[in-house]
């Protein structure tokens, strides 16, 4: 699927890709990361810990990590890192509110499967920071939880086969919140028109400089650049070349141009299955957070269900 704010497209086949220098070094990185762990609930400050490495699983705009956490006894306060703000494509804090909302909703999945009930409470008046108060429950490991590890934004083609009437049914119930609803496009019509809109936005973003060099900020040309940042936009990750920073960044014009990109978007849509639109009632920090949450539950039924999706 493509999903704005989101995309769910069929059932993807990814090939894994060699890596030069350092390839070792990125696949044991990896591995360390997306795990799950065997967290001892009798260790209080360890859980909390492990609690908020699951919720740094979640995806942010251009991987920028946009968190911090405060832990407390009984909860875990999730604030904004105003200095990972990304304010070319994102003036308002908009898509950073919608990363501290799945990082949130990752954290109360891993909360109820180690036994504690999550509730997420506003702690000031402008929404911006919010606090997860953790209360004893029985554990219960959902299938969302058990999807945290395997969660994956897939850049790529997919096989274009629909989505059974009952898969589009669970994603819609697990992107459904407070004031937040999804519309699912399925028919060809529809997602044309949404790529025609798609197509002249990506334009106006590539024709942007502050954007063009903001993101080219956040790109790791190499395997040892993203293993040593943690964080960023792994160049082969969505196709390109693994190079030294140097190079790539000399590089990064001839393979990032508008027309190459416009036609890595209409072949991604023309090969999903349908595309997820997140609509909010409201248009305020707490109800970007609610978003945040509908979309990670969306994103981990999709990989629960072997359906691979990217944000578009």
């Amino acid at each position: 699927l493509a999903c704005t704010s989101a995309t769910v497209g069929g059932l993807l086949t990814v090939s894994s890709c060699s890596l030069p220098g350092g390839s070792d070094s990125y696949e044991n990185a990896v591995s360390r990361t997306w795990r799950h762990s065997g967290a001892d609930a009798g260790d209080k400050p360890a859980l909390l810990r492990e609690l908020v490495r699951y919720a740094t699983l979640a995806p942010s705009s251009h991987n920028s990590q946009c968190w911090k956490f405060h832990i407390e006894d009984r909860s875990i306060s999730i604030l904004p890192d105003l200095s990972r703000r990304c304010p070319a494509v994102d003036p308002d804090d908009h898509h950073l509110f919608v990363s501290l909302g799945c990082a949130t909703e990752n954290l109360i999945q891993a909360a109820l499967a180690n036994g504690l009930h999550g509730t997420v409470v506003v702690d000031d008046p402008a929404g911006k920071t919010l606090r997860v108060l953790l209360e004893p429950t029985r554990a219960v490991a959902t299938r969302l939880f058990d999807a945290i590890p395997d969660r994956q934004s897939t850049r790529g083609e997919y096989d274009g086969k629909p989505i059974s009437p009952s898969e589009l049914a669970l994603l819609e119930r697990a992107g459904t919140g407070e004031g937040v609803r999804i519309i699912l496009l399925t028919g060809s019509a529809a997602m044309e028109k949404v790529l025609e809109y798609v197509v002249q936005g990506n334009t106006a973003q590539m024709n942007d400089r502050a954007f063009v060099e903001e993101l080219k900020a956040w790109i790791r040309f190499s395997a040892n650049d993203a293993v040593r940042t943690g964080d960023g936009l792994y160049a082969a990750s969505s196709g390109n070349p693994s190079l030294p920073a140097w190079l790539g960044s000399l590089l990064f014009g001839l393979f990032f141009t508008p027309d190459s990109e416009n036609d890595k978007y209409a072949k991604q849509v023309r090969n999903s299955a349908g595309i997820a639109v997140f609509v909010s009632e409201a248009d305020n920090p707490a109800q970007w957070v609610e978003v945040g949450r509908c979309y990670e539950r969306f994103a981990l039924q999709s990989a629960a269900l072997g359906i691979r999706n990217a944000m578009l």
